[in-house]
């Protein structure tokens, strides 16, 4: 299978006079989308009302999108399953895998890790009041930092402001032979690289799928757990829905089969619909192909953005396989930067304290996008365009 890249490209929706290169943040509407959700609500809501839960195959919906997302991730079918948000999965993968190596009570992270991820964890341990610790240390110092004491490594691979690539299959060896679980976090993975989650052994991988995915604002999470695991796992989050028979009703709980005792609440019925939309389109694509263009467009921002700006400090890996599908530059106006790029049309985001950050989506990313946003970039660099009042007053979301 040959990625058709330019094919892909006809089936978003990217507003005329615009450059996205935010589709790390959010990902931009699937033009199937809008039909398909107008379908569920219409035919299957409107029609079906409650019988949507069984004829429109709401109920099964999770576990079958959950596959989908499954081929892209290095997952075997029945792994994985969607639901809920990406902290409720972080705290459920979390949870159980203590749960799990209950002689241990270190959980070890790194300094770069999405700051939900820690707040989760953070929480977790104050609810557990076991004596638990969250240790964090520098990204480039987690392998030093498995010790023998540790239960479980939790991890984002990309890290969200610089892009900078954990190597996924070594650190679960080193964990492993710690005698230790590993959380991954596949935010700023899924449908952004390659990933081999059965390959590499990991035990438990959580994702959005708003971003690279493309499932619309509030699009829900998924949670992977390696099958090995999977009928061993006690959810703590004992929802309704990972009940092993839900509508028994029963006053005591009893945990699924395998995968489907991590669902929790109820699914989000529309927001799975543009998902299912736009995993349609991922149907196509081959990941190596995926990963050859990624490298293409960001080694070509990279270069044309250091030769032109020389005010503006490369924050992501230089080498293109140690970063995920996004390039980080630091600067100390980063944020003013950032709007008066968006005011002409080149739409990145701002992550504290100075990174202006731009994601790069090969699916709709075309390569006279990048060109053409370095050249508005070194304009605007040029021209101190930046330094204007509008520009350096702080949104709500950066």
């Amino acid at each position: 299978m040959t990625s058709d890249f330019s094919a892909t490209r006809a089936l978003f929706h990217l507003p005329e006079g615009v450059i996205y290169l935010d589709g790390n943040s959010l990902g931009p509407l699937p033009r199937a989308a809008a039909s398909r959700i107008a379908a569920c609500v219409t035919q299957e809501w409107g029609d079906m009302l409650i019988g949507g839960w069984n004829k429109a195959g709401w109920m099964d919906q999770p576990a079958r999108l959950g596959d989908r997302i499954a081929r892209l991730i290095g997952a075997t079918p029945g792994s994985v399953v969607l639901g809920d948000t990406l902290s409720i999965k972080v705290w459920q993968a979390l949870a159980a895998a203590l749960e799990l190596r209950p002689g241990r009570r270190v959980i070890l992270s790194d300094t770069g890790n999405f700051p939900s991820d820690l707040y989760m964890a953070d929480g977790l341990v104050r609810t557990l009041g076991a004596g638990h610790e969250l240790r964090t240390v520098a990204p480039e110092a987690v392998g030093p930092a498995i010790s023998d004491d540790l239960a479980v490594l939790m991890l984002t691979e990309v890290d969200y402001r610089t892009g900078r690539k954990h190597d996924m299959a070594s650190l679960i060896t080193r964990a492993h032979a710690a005698g230790a679980l590993v959380v991954w976090d596949l935010a700023h993975s899924a449908g952004a690289i390659p990933v081999d989650l059965a390959g590499a052994g990991a035990d438990f991988a959580v994702g959005c799928t708003y971003k690279y995915l493309n499932s619309g604002p509030g699009g829900p999470a998924f949670i992977y757990v390696a099958p090995h695991l999977a009928d061993r796992v006690r959810p703590a989050l004992s929802g309704w829905l990972g009940h092993e028979q839900p509508f028994a009703f029963d006053a005591a709980y009893r945990p699924g089969r395998g995968i489907e005792r991590m669902r929790v609440g109820t699914p989000p019925v529309l927001q799975m619909a543009a998902l299912e939309a736009s995993l349609d389109i991922w149907e196509s694509i081959d990941m190596a192909d995926l990963r050859a263009r990624s490298i293409e467009l960001t080694e070509t921002f990279i270069q044309s953005v250091e030769a032109a700006c020389p005010t503006l400090v490369l924050a992501s890996p230089r080498d293109p396989h140690h970063r995920g599908s996004q390039v980080s530059f630091r600067h100390p106006q980063g944020y003013a930067i950032m709007q008066a790029l968006i005011a002409r049309g080149v739409i990145g985001d701002f992550r504290a304290p100075d990174i202006l950050r731009f994601g790069f989506a090969p699916l709709y990313t075309a390569p006279e996008d990048v060109t053409a946003a370095a050249a508005i970039l070194a304009e605007i660099m040029a021209t101190d365009a930046w330094d204007r009042p509008q520009f350096k007053t702080r949104a709500r979301v950066t």
